[in-house]
């Protein structure tokens, strides 16, 4: 198995918020994945971080124990 590297990209506020709704408008995380060349994990934590605070921001989703351990 010699895959090779991945390039980190980064995505738009917008654009994350667009893959969130195409998938609770009913679009299957596989197809999203595909058609984006998304990583699925990345597209899991956009759900995730919708769901719990509208935000994408990694300071607007860190829990309470994250904020202990950073102060």
């Amino acid at each position: 198995m010699n895959q090779q590297k991945r390039v980190r990209r980064s995505f738009s506020a917008n654009f994350k918020a667009q893959m969130v709704k195409l998938y609770q408008q009913g679009k299957s995380r596989s197809e999203l994945v595909k058609q984006y060349d998304l990583t699925p994990s990345a597209l899991d934590r956009w759900i995730n971080q919708s769901s719990k605070s509208g935000s994408f921001k990694i300071k607007d989703n860190r829990t309470p124990e994250e904020y202990e351990l950073i102060a």
